[in-house]
């Protein structure tokens, strides 16, 4: 199941940190580092899927040399306790395949990075963790200064951008991710999605787990002192504890993020929130015992589905509502989508005999009308045809879709101003943008 992970950090000399030393590490290559005058070699490490510097325009090419953009770093930086870089961290959907994960990748780095005038080293990792699955993830540097033209006419480094320090592009970035990834998820028809908010928002009553790394790990099984893997191990000790207790808990989690989940699924979700194989055990006897456990058969690829009771009843009040609406009846626009029709005949849009019928259909007298069409039939014109019939009907026309490229192609093909259904879910969430009846 898909996990939202999004950290930001920044890499400083202050801390004893060197930026070549942190390129080499997360593109497991060998850089010389000139100011400790010393090769930093990591080409041992594995797992490196994808690495690449992204430049902005105006930026010199000598810069996608990754030796020679971040020893250009570390010489411009004078003082002590300079910042030299800073470094995004996220999780890709382990559900998507190596390119579509790095496309996701470059796509989201140089629309809010490298767009904005950052330099972004990334590099995609496709580790496997101990559960013996992919841990797909993506590290991010970025340089903090703006790129200059010199009087001589060369590009470097010129003054740092305040705007790029503002503590709110954390969770702006953070909310764009989401809104990037499940947009992605969409378009490839993945049953799947993340949420950038914390449990408690999310309504989940567990603990949040920190991250703990390679050296926690070895710290913990050589028996040396790891305060934060224990601290690890007591939160997932009590998140275990409250899933036995409410095996619920743990079925609102895994259908928050998709509709139907698979025995993997469940195990993954309860390995990362319990403490040991007997805690495991239990909670997944809970979860597999609970009456609020549907089995839904096996899916295409012979795996057994579940989901539970509360999507069910979700799903069913949603057929229901769907129901009341289709049963619903209007005063029907049928004269106005004849006169729009003609109009738009005169405009040099004539519409076919299954547009015609599609928009006295959508513009009837039904509360819900559902038109069905393969990509490129004409489905777009048809409702650019229909917006001019509602909203010469006094109604304000909102177009919805659940990929941004859907609801872009909606919105050129038809004039209909339109967004994704998440956007708008998030616009409600804040009390703007809300439907009346018109």
């Amino acid at each position: 199941m898909a996990i939202f992970h999004f950290s930001v950090q920044v890499i400083s000399r202050a801390a004893g940190r060197s930026a070549v030393s942190a390129a080499a590490y997360r593109a497991g290559e060998r850089l010389y580092d000139e100011r400790l005058d010393r090769p930093q070699d990591f080409r041992a490490r594995s797992g490196v899927e994808h690495s690449e510097i992204m430049l902005p325009e105006g930026a010199p090419e000598q810069w996608r040399d990754r030796e020679c953009l971040w020893n250009d770093v570390e010489a411009f930086e004078k003082r002590k306790d300079a910042q030299l870089a800073r470094e995004v961290e996220f999780a890709i959907p382990r559900e998507m395949t190596k390119a579509q994960g790095i496309e996701l990748a470059r796509d989201f780095v140089s629309a809010q990075f490298v767009d904005r005038g950052m330099i972004a080293d990334l590099n995609v990792h496709w580790d496997i963790g101990a559960d013996g699955q992919p841990k797909p993830h993506a590290h991010v540097m970025l340089t903090m200064r703006e790129v200059v033209q010199r009087e001589d006419g060369t590009a470097g480094f010129g003054a740092k951008v305040r705007e790029w320090n503002d503590h709110a592009n954390v969770e702006r970035w953070r909310e764009r991710w989401e809104t990037h990834v499940n947009t992605r998820l969409a378009e490839l028809d993945i049953d799947a999605r993340i949420d950038h908010r914390s449990l408690a928002d999310q309504g989940i009553d567990l603990e949040p787990q920190s991250k703990i790394g390679g050296p926690a790990h070895r710290m913990d099984a050589q028996g040396l002192e790891a305060d934060r893997a224990e601290m690890h191990r007591e939160i997932a000790r009590e998140n275990g504890e409250r899933i036995i207790a409410d095996p619920g808990i743990a079925l609102n989690a895994i259908t928050h993020q998709q509709a139907t989940f698979t025995n993997r699924d469940m195990a993954m979700f309860i390995h990362r929130h319990s403490d040991g194989q007997e805690q495991f055990n239990a909670a997944m006897r809970a979860v597999r015992n609970s009456p609020d456990l549907i089995a839904l058969g096996k899916d295409g690829r012979g795996d057994d589905r579940f989901t539970s009771r509360d999507m069910i009843e979700t799903e069913q009040r949603m057929s229901r509502a769907a129901d009341r609406l289709a049963m619903d009846r209007g005063d029907g626009l049928s004269a106005a989508a004849t006169y729009a029709s003609r109009a738009a005949e005169s405009g040099g849009l004539a519409l076919g005999a299954e547009q015609e019928a599609a928009l006295r259909h959508i513009t009837g007298e039904r509360g819900l009308s559902l038109v069905l069409g393969y990509a490129g039939t004409g489905k777009s014109a048809m409702l650019g045809v229909a917006r001019d019939v509602w909203e010469s009907a006094g109604l304000n026309v909102r177009g919805a879709a659940l990929a941004g490229i859907a609801a872009e192609g909606l919105e050129n093909g038809s004039g209909i101003a339109s967004r994704t259904i998440a956007s708008m879910e998030h616009s409600w969430a804040q009390g703007r943008d809300l439907l009346t009846a018109r």
